[in-house]
């Protein structure tokens, strides 16, 4: 499968804010965007002329480099959110926002998405006591997602509980770090979605 293996504090600085891909890394003075909040190469801090095209493509692009996911299937994303019901920017970030590997990640049972995508793809969780290793596999109100039973002394996933243990998890889990056990109580809507991105912006540019 087709991965993104570069410098990822340059997706950062290329998109002019922190998208934390590095966990904790993100929070400390190590930070790339801490010392060089401009954008990489040769150019990066000249001027640059924003039209309305650019601000649409780079807030698609932050959209897509936050939750890690390539443009094709970014795009099917958009595409079967533009036929359901209701607001299309909403609809796509509510299907982000169910990805496994998000839900993990979102419970502090990983550092960053791509470490949950790992975990994910590893095989080291259930749903509904089913062993489940797609990332993109979406939840569904109700759904349980548990640690496998050889998975629960992983020193990876206590690493994360310790170092992510003041973030708050969303409004619509329910996390247990003792039982390493996530309940989805209700499908998240926009305002329980904190992701910093302008949704709008990825409807107009792909409504082109």
């Amino acid at each position: 499968m087709a991965r993104y293996i570069g410098n990822k504090c340059k997706l950062c600085r290329r998109e002019r804010t922190k998208l934390f891909l590095k966990g904790a890394r993100c929070e400390s003075a190590k930070c790339g965007m801490e010392r060089k909040p401009y954008p990489p190469g040769e150019h990066g801090r000249g001027r640059v002329r924003e039209t309305q095209y650019l601000i649409q493509l780079r807030e698609k692009q932050k959209a897509r480099r936050i939750y890690g996911v390539l443009e094709r299937q970014f795009r099917n994303y958009y595409k079967a959110a533009a036929k359901q019901r209701g607001i299309t920017g909403e609809n796509l970030l509510r299907m982000l926002e169910t990805r496994l590997d998000n839900v993990v990640y979102r419970s502090g049972l990983a550092e960053s998405r791509a470490q949950a995508r790992q975990l994910v793809s590893h095989a080291h969780f259930l749903v509904n006591g089913r062993r489940v290793n797609v990332p993109s596999y979406r939840v569904k109100q109700n759904d349980v997602i548990t640690l496998r039973e050889r998975s629960m002394e992983l020193i990876v996933i206590q690493h994360a509980i310790d170092t992510t243990g003041q973030r708050t998890s969303p409004e619509w889990m329910d996390v247990d770090t003792d039982r390493r056990a996530i309940t989805i109580t209700e499908v998240p809507n926009r305002a329980q979605i904190d992701t910093q991105v302008q949704e709008q912006l990825i409807v107009e540019l792909y409504s082109k």
